[in-house]
């Protein structure tokens, strides 16, 4: 989730990307037909529900999975007409013949001297069923052995179903390092131009920029917000964070100035939003004295 391994392109893109990040390095070769788009991904991401499901009630799983073609596409809220099928066969097409060279290791290492991975999304798919108008109806699918042991190892992160409703490549790929960077903090902040690499954009940063405002003005991110800030920074926000102008405990002046005698310099009205934007995230708790928890709040913080 974190490393950008899907095309945010509507068009097929042919292009090799290498992306290198602080120890990781991971090349994205696609086939003829393009490199998996961050919308192929939902079949990856219903694949893995299934086996997380499985796990999770006790029972035994492998990396070759039987899918109901017409469940994975109500699930991921697609069209269930001939073309919406046409599209699943194609995605299906992509994500087999990208290929990932990688040093992540996922899971517990088979090879303890392996440090490169070379593999395609999925192993190998295959029509097990079709109806008499030859639509697809059962789905076999093998998961790379790469993405199987990120499986077992737990390595995955859910998502919000409203996911699956963003119809814009940018805004999918911007909740993914949202869950993944921000989750339940109180936030995350984030440069402009490394948030543009990590997504994988290939726009120039001006022209990735403006598209990010217009994703924060349509605010329509599952669980999160994000806000521009000085310095070219994107801070992103839970949602159950959030809180409005006016809104929460209030604290007095007196507490206010005690807190700038414990924390000389800090900006003391934006350590009172982080507080209540965590009483917030914590289940907005009546409070006896709001100026007691507070302060009690900035000494923990302080030590």
């Amino acid at each position: 989730m974190e490393h950008p391994v899907f095309s945010l392109s509507t068009r097929p893109d042919r292009r090799i990307l290498s992306y290198t990040h602080n120890d990781t390095e991971i090349t994205i070769t696609p086939s003829v037909k393009g490199r998996a788009t961050i919308f192929d991904a939902d079949i990856l991401i219903f694949c893995i529900s299934q086996l997380m499901a499985a796990l999770n009630a006790g029972r035994e799983i492998s990396r070759t999975l039987t899918l109901t073609a017409h469940d994975l596409l109500i699930a991921t809220r697609r069209e269930t007409s001939g073309d919406g099928y046409r599209r699943l066969r194609d995605a299906f097409e992509r994500l087999a013949g990208t290929r990932i060279t990688t040093n992540i290791v996922t899971g517990p290492a088979e090879d303890p001297l392996a440090i490169t991975h070379g593999f395609g999304l999925i192993e190998d798919w295959t029509i097990a069923r079709r109806t008499r108008a030859g639509r697809m109806v059962a789905v076999r699918v093998t998961l790379s052995e790469w993405l199987y042991r990120a499986v077992l190892g737990r390595s995955v992160l859910t998502l919000s179903r409203d996911y699956f409703d963003l119809r814009r490549p940018l805004e999918r790929r911007l909740y993914e390092l949202a869950r993944k960077h921000c989750g339940r903090q109180p936030e995350w902040r984030v440069s402009v131009g490394t948030l543009a690499k990590k997504s994988g954009s290939a726009s120039p940063v001006r022209v990735f920029r403006a598209m990010l405002r217009e994703i924060i003005a349509a605010d329509n991110l599952p669980d999160y917000q994000l806000a521009e800030e000085p310095g070219d920074l994107i801070r992103v926000t839970p949602r159950d964070m959030v809180i409005e102008p006016g809104e929460g405990p209030l604290l007095s002046e007196a507490t206010l100035e005690e807190a700038r005698i414990l924390l000389p310099g800090a900006d003391v009205h934006a350590l009172a939003a982080e507080w209540r934007r965590v009483w917030a995230a914590t289940g907005r708790q009546r409070l006896r004295s709001a100026d007691r928890a507070f302060l009690g709040w900035l000494n923990k913080r302080k030590s």
